[in-house]
């Protein structure tokens, strides 16, 4: 990959074990990266990194993370959505606590990101979002989690025309089964048996591929 000396990344979610990896390679080549979190720790392993300790059910988080960045770097041209929470069990059993934490996190915290760094972005920027392979194909006792990941995908496809507008490209990532962890943090229920995943290293490496080749769609199929 090129050496990015120069160029500017914000890195939502990089306290988790994609967004950490994705930082990580950007750092590696040269670049300027502002990584946000709610999980200060984490991101102060990232050392390098320009730290914004950032919880995105607040309102007004995407749109502080974003000048955070951009006050820091003096430019922005990249921002990668890596940030998520996920829940398992029966449609019925899924209480209204749990929609709005899948819905603010995993819908209304990209819509913000997006919504504000699409202004603040250099010509020839990109916005790369990771939604999840259940956007392709829902799943029975993951119904709302697939359902707002299937919104996300949608949002990023119908930005996607809109930003050509202000040359930047959209990416909607929809990666399969990962071994990140997540499924053992979920914010409620408890994960099904799951084949083993993929290799996380193996995944953000090919999304950074995306982050800095032309896709601006990258199927779960990408990853086989």
């Amino acid at each position: 990959m090129s050496d990015l000396s120069g160029k500017a990344y914000l890195v939502v979610g990089a306290s988790g074990a994609l967004g950490s990896r994705i930082a990580r390679l950007l750092i590696d080549r040269g670049a300027a990266v502002t990584v946000t979190g709610r999980d200060a720790d984490a991101l102060g392993r990232l050392g390098e990194a320009h730290a914004v300790t950032a919880d995105l059910r607040e309102p007004d988080a995407g749109r502080t993370v974003v000048e955070a960045a951009r006050e820091r770097h003096g430019r922005l041209d990249g921002v990668v959505i890596a940030a998520g929470v996920v829940a398992f069990g029966p449609f019925t059993d899924i209480d209204d606590d749990t929609v709005d934490d899948l819905v603010l996190v995993d819908f209304l915290a990209p819509l913000r990101v997006m919504r504000a760094a699409l202004p603040a972005l250099e010509p020839g920027g990109v916005i790369l979002g990771i939604s999840a392979v259940v956007a392709e194909k829902p799943l029975a006792n993951m119904a709302v989690y697939s359902a707002v990941k299937a919104a996300t995908a949608a949002l990023f496809t119908a930005v996607r025309s809109e930003a050509r507008r202000r040359k930047v490209r959209v990416v909607d990532v929809r990666p399969p089964h990962t071994e990140t962890g997540l499924a053992n943090r979920a914010i409620a229920g408890d994960p099904p048996r799951l084949p083993e995943g993929l290799d996380p290293d193996a995944v953000a490496g090919r999304i950074v591929e995306a982050l800095l080749g032309d896709d601006t769609d990258l199927p779960s199929t990408a990853f086989s």
